[in-house]
């Protein structure tokens, strides 16, 4: 008897919600969600007018400053590493940035894999040789504009004592006063591709691939200082 009681209210529940009328319950939702505004996509490259920019020399700053580099290992991962020391001189020209021009010196010893054997490796003779190369360094020659923040550095990149140009492309993500840097200060995006066998530094290649991925994230200072008088 209890089963067959539990049994009939179910029935009458599911009677019941099927005869709701469909359209009358779907229109307020339909109303509101009209009513709502559209949340704007956010921009994930702003807008930076580079000739209001301030024109000078600008230092790394060394809490804000990453060059990573990426490779196929075999076909089982992408391995993320990283130089952990390294510093760069921009010259900034914001009237005409293919005026620009950007040194930049890494201390080869300094390649974080996250596992140290690895590391000890990297900085042998079979790959970087840091105890005759302990530098690595990045002078460009010429600078593109392709957009109103965008543009391309190509440069001579010197690794175990060959230089090869290369070129990167670069993003200008935000310029402004900086309270925390105590001065003014630019931030890019920069992203190219380097084959490892043109610097001597083939190991195992093909099977880990002679591509290298580079991806550099930076901020550079301008102490107000040396800022000229706006």
């Amino acid at each position: 008897m209890r089963n067959t009681i539990l049994l009939s209210l179910c029935a009458l529940s599911l009677l019941a919600a099927c005869g709701k009328p469909k359209a009358a319950d779907s229109a307020p939702v339909a109303a509101a969600a009209a009513s709502e505004p559209v949340a704007a996509a956010p921009d994930s490259a702003p807008s930076v007018d580079v000739s209001a920019t301030i024109a000078g020399v600008y230092k790394t700053d060394p809490k804000h400053a990453y060059i990573n580099f990426s490779y196929d290992h075999f076909g089982y991962s992408r391995p993320l590493l990283r130089w952990r020391s390294w510093t760069a001189d921009l010259n900034w020209n914001p009237e005409s940035p293919a005026q620009s021009s950007l040194d930049v010196a890494i201390d080869a010893n300094s390649v974080d894999s996250g596992v140290d054997i690895f590391d000890d490796h990297l900085k042998s003779a079979d790959f970087f040789d840091t105890a005759n190369h302990p530098d690595i360094t990045f002078k460009s020659t010429s600078v593109a504009v392709t957009g109103g923040a965008t543009g391309t550095v190509t440069g001579d990149l010197t690794i175990k004592g060959v230089s090869k140009p290369v070129t990167l492309d670069v993003r200008v993500n935000r310029a402004a006063d900086d309270s925390f840097a105590k001065g003014y200060k630019l931030g890019f995006s920069a992203s190219g591709v380097v084959k490892r066998s043109d610097f001597g530094v083939d190991k195992y290649a093909p099977m880990v691939s002679d591509d290298v991925a580079i991806s550099i994230e930076a901020e550079f200072v301008l102490p107000k200082e040396t800022a000229p008088a706006q």
